[in-house]
Order: structure tokens, then C-alpha cells, then sequence
């Protein structure tokens, strides 16, 4: 028998997950983070992440329509007064449609792009989110990222931002 939310009556477990793909998807992507962020980007932002990194995007679906996805990337970061390069991961965007909230797609988008970066040999994971974002904060605490940084007027919105670590090596 499918698991069943409360609210939406989503049958989680028909809820799928991929890569990025295509044009097509980035039109997607754009179209659920425009609605669900507050910082706007453009599209050269989204480009550059899923161009370079289409191995770190991932969309959920249930049915159609795309319901969650997250754009993240891993590349080469060399800290100040160091020598040895490091590979940083970096989430720039979660965003879970407000119907399809608290089924734990956020934990899984999450989940399955910490796996991948940990697989490519990351050695620490950041982002930033808004410090009144708290389920957020929440989130990301749950799996080890610890608040490493307060970034005054970071967003566009005046909001400032912590900026988020997770230390995985």
C-alpha cells in the first residue's frame, strides 16, 4: 500500500528523482526556484551550475511535474595561505514546491547530492540561507552542517545570510 500525505494526499513513494538532463529541465528548474526563492537569478547563474555540474542537479517529480529540486556543484578551492587544493562542494539552490512540503523531498534532494559529492571526493560542503529560514537551518543542521559564518545584508532583501559547513574529510 503507497504512503499517503495528510495534505496533499501524495503518494510519496511514486515520487521520482534524476539528474538534470536537458534545456528542457533548466526551463523547469528556473520556472520552481523563480516562484520559491527570494534572491532572483539569471539565467547565466543556472547555466553555469548545470552545464558545468549536471551530475550535482537533481529534480523530483511526482507524476508531470517537477515538485523539488536542488543545483549544486563540486570543484577544486584552495584556502588562504594553503597549498593543497581541496574539493568544495557548494548547494546554491533547494527549492520543494509549497504543495509537496513536508514529505521530506528537501531531506532527499539533499541526501542524494551530499552522496554524490561525497562519492567525487569532497572535502567539505557549503551554502548559505537566510537566518530567518529556520526549517531550513533546521535541514541542514540535521546533517552535520554547523553555522560557520554571519553575512551581514547578504540577499537582495536586506535579509543577512550564515553561511553553512559541512566538513566531510
Amino acid at each position: 500500500m503507497a504512503e499517503t500525505a495528510n495534505t496533499t494526499n501524495v503518494e510519496v513513494d511514486k515520487i521520482t528523482y534524476r539528474n538534470f538532463e536537458s534545456e528542457k529541465d533548466l526551463a523547469i528548474i528556473i520556472g520552481l526556484i523563480e516562484k520559491e526563492l527570494s534572491e532572483p537569478y539569471p539565467i547565466y547563474t543556472y547555466r553555469y551550475f548545470v552545464q558545468k555540474w549536471p551530475q550535482h542537479t537533481y529534480l523530483a517529480f511526482y507524476e508531470d511535474q517537477c515538485i523539488g529540486c536542488i543545483v549544486s556543484k563540486l570543484d577544486d578551492h584552495q584556502k588562504h595561505g594553503q597549498y593543497e587544493k581541496q574539493k568544495r562542494g557548494y548547494i546554491a539552490m533547494l527549492a520543494v514546491h509549497p504543495d509537496f512540503r513536508r514529505l521530506g523531498l528537501g531531506r532527499k534532494l539533499i541526501s542524494k547530492t551530499l552522496d554524490k559529492m561525497k562519492e567525487d571526493g569532497a572535502d567539505e560542503i557549503i551554502l548559505e540561507t537566510e537566518i530567518t529560514n529556520l526549517s531550513a537551518l533546521r535541514l541542514y543542521e540535521s546533517f552535520g552542517f554547523i553555522r560557520d559564518k554571519r553575512l551581514l545584508s547578504y540577499y537582495l532583501n536586506g535579509n543577512d545570510a550564515y553561511k553553512l559547513k559541512l566538513y566531510v574529510k
